[in-house]
């Protein structure tokens, strides 16, 4: 088994699969990197058992093999080689020999078959949805899904498909993300949470890719095809929460404002605001916004003023600024909107401006109760 490969080509493609392997695998053979030739084509893949992506790569090669070999090892090799044609020759002593323009390098390898073989979907659903709308939608809601192992269904980005359009939604409990789309829409009626390694994977590549994506599903599985690359991925197993009951309908107080400037003001005031609790205080009366914060123990507090657009009745509600700030930091508009009905329902904040046609942003952040 031999093949020649363009150096920079072969390590641009293993950096993307080397974000599936684990730094510490149970199963010694995920550690390694799956190379199957065939011809000139030469697939590479790397997995959690959770998780499987492969490359597909046009080689240079007559022949036909499978072996496993160590990614870190071969990841540094590759870093240190400037662009130039790599020679891999699969020698008898169970080595593979890298040759280059200035030396040769062998490595240990173990063979083809003892890789876990990926899942294989049986007549599944399926979508296709434009690259860089994926990318969108994940980057928007992932942010906000849970870290809890006790509830594993909100550690993950629930997809929501229909011939009306595509929902992708995220929640920890304390804020919660809604990103739908009734430009892009399926063929049919599906719902499945993935969960969030996967989802960071694809987000880093399909920002480059103009193609679109190809997304097969069944109950416990996803795969996802575009370009040269396939992510297969275990789903997480259960029923995700209600999250149109949490959204409150009437919220008669809207709150208008410029996006960077409510940010700066949060970030700068959140400095001085107790670092269990994180709480801030929204007081709101015509057009007046005051930001304000305090650390009771320390003794340090802070208070902005700020002119808004406001319509409703005077009010005071406290957020946790973190949450606000991840959340404000994730909108790209330039005026936002927030909306509130009563201290202890959730606040809604959505995108003024700067959407697509067919893109709609409804993001929903907890209050924290005031001490007074």
């Amino acid at each position: 088994m031999k093949f020649i490969v363009s150096s920079s080509y072969l390590l641009k493609q293993l950096q993307v699969l080397g974000s599936v392997i684990n730094s510490s695998n149970t199963l010694p053979i995920l550690d390694n990197f799956l190379f199957e030739l065939d011809q000139n084509q030469l697939t590479v893949s790397a997995s959690d058992l959770e998780t499987t992506m492969s490359a597909t790569l046009e080689i240079d090669s007559k022949s036909k093999g499978s072996v496993a070999v160590p990614a870190k090892l071969l990841l540094e090799i590759l870093k240190t080689f400037p662009e130039q044609p790599l020679t891999f020759t699969v020698e008898e002593n169970s080595t593979i020999e890298i040759s280059s323009n200035s030396g040769k390098y062998a490595l240990a390898y173990a063979p083809g078959d003892e890789f876990p073989k990926a899942v294989v979907l049986e007549d599944p659903s399926a979508s296709v949805v434009p690259a860089d709308v994926l990318a969108t939608a994940i980057s928007k809601t992932i942010f906000a899904a849970g870290n809890d192992d006790l509830r594993p269904v909100m550690s993950g980005v629930f997809f929501q498909f229909s011939p009306e359009g595509l929902i992708f939604v995220a929640t920890d409990a304390h804020k919660l993300v809604k990103y739908s789309r009734t430009d892009v829409k399926a063929s049919e009626v599906a719902d499945f949470i993935m969960p969030k390694k996967p989802l960071n994977i694809l987000k880093g590549i399909l920002g480059v890719s103009d193609s679109d994506v190809k997304i097969e599903y069944n109950d416990s599985n996803a795969v996802f095809s575009f370009d040269n690359y396939m992510l297969v991925c275990r789903l997480i197993d259960g029923k995700y929460p209600n999250y149109e009951a949490v959204i409150p309908k009437e919220n008669p107080n809207k709150l208008h404002i410029d996006r960077t400037q409510f940010l700066n003001s949060v970030k700068r005031v959140a400095i001085f605001s107790n670092k269990t609790t994180h709480q801030i205080r929204l007081k709101i009366a015509g057009t007046e916004l005051n930001i304000s914060a305090e650390d009771i123990d320390y003794s340090n507090k802070a208070e902005e003023r700020l002119t808004c657009d406001y319509q409703g009745d005077d009010m005071q509600i406290g957020f946790n600024s973190r949450f606000l700030t991840e959340m404000l930091n994730n909108l790209q508009s330039d005026e936002i909107q927030l909306e509130m009905s009563l201290p202890n329902r959730a606040g809604i904040l959505t995108p003024v401006d700067g959407l697509d046609e067919g893109e709609v942003i409804t993001m929903l952040v907890m209050p924290v109760m005031l001490n007074n």
